[in-house]
């Protein structure tokens, strides 16, 4: 089966002058452009390509890698406007993707960038966009747990901090207290389930929760007693930049990894010293 906006492992059937012809193994077929092989494909080799429909909505492969494919969300740039609607750098150089008027959230402008959502229009068999992010979401009561590992996409700031996209299911908030670098709308990035409100809304954070980032970073500094000889002179009267050099974290954290790594019996304390105990 070769898959409309999708990447498909396909094989070489058959070269003509123009390009080549890929096969599923099923009888079905899509062209290879002649612009897109290299010289040393062969007969019967297997190319991972995307498969779109041109211009004249044919489908046809390409071995560049589009921003984004069906069923994906993603920041793109919009590069003109005509009565259509708004067509998006899609990252193909033979293709730009449309948002119809109809899928706009607000009016797109050339040269903005916005999320949008990948689909493969059914009516027409064309892969087309929207802006209209809240149809694609589950809406359904999420079940998420606490300090649950996310996938996270930046949609928009607020008053409040960062709207982002959780697992491409679901809404989510990080609030901009809790937010401790840049985030940029667009980009994607490791979150960490605060909590699921009773009304459905889910609270994340960038940053490990905090038992879950002493957990680590007590087993990173064990690791780093045992390589230096089972005693290090970094303690919790060190200067915060001495631990900061060290293990890249605050004090405070060392302070609870000592605390809990002297509670499992692991080390010893000392105002000068920790030891392997």
């Amino acid at each position: 089966m070769i898959e409309i906006g999708k990447y498909n492992t396909l094989r070489v059937n058959r070269f003509v002058d123009f390009g080549c012809y890929l096969g599923d193994g099923d009888g079905r077929e899509v062209l290879l452009p002649k612009r897109y092989l290299t010289g040393r494909e062969q007969e019967g080799d297997e190319i991972e390509v995307f498969v779109y429909n041109d211009s004249e909505n044919r489908p046809v492969a390409t071995t560049e890698k589009p921003l984004a494919v069906v069923g994906d969300f993603a920041l793109m740039r919009v590069k003109a406007v005509n009565s259509v609607g708004a067509f998006l750098e899609w990252g193909l150089s033979a293709k730009d993707l449309l948002v119809p008027f109809r899928e706009q959230r607000v009016d797109m402008k050339a040269g903005r960038s916005y999320i949008v959502y990948v689909y493969l229009d059914n009516a027409t068999n064309r892969i087309v966009a929207s802006a209209k992010l809240d149809k694609f979401l589950d809406n359904r009561m999420p079940h998420y747990y606490h300090r649950q590992k996310v996938d996270l996409l930046v949609v928009q700031r607020t008053e409040l901090g960062y709207k982002v996209i959780i697992n491409d299911l679901h809404w989510g908030m990080i609030y901009k207290n809790e937010t401790y670098k840049d985030v940029n709308v667009g980009e994607r990035c490791v979150g960490y389930v605060k909590q699921v409100r009773p009304d459905g809304k889910i609270d994340v954070t960038l940053e490990k929760i905090e038992r879950m980032r002493v957990d680590d970073l007590s087993t990173e500094v064990l690791d780093y007693i045992k390589a230096h000889g089972g005693s290090i002179s970094i303690t919790d009267k060190s200067t915060p930049e001495e631990i900061r050099n060290a293990f890249q974290c605050s004090k405070k954290d060392y302070k609870k990894a000592l605390g809990q790594l002297y509670r499992e019996r692991k080390v010893l304390l000392s105002p000068t010293t920790v030891t392997l105990q």
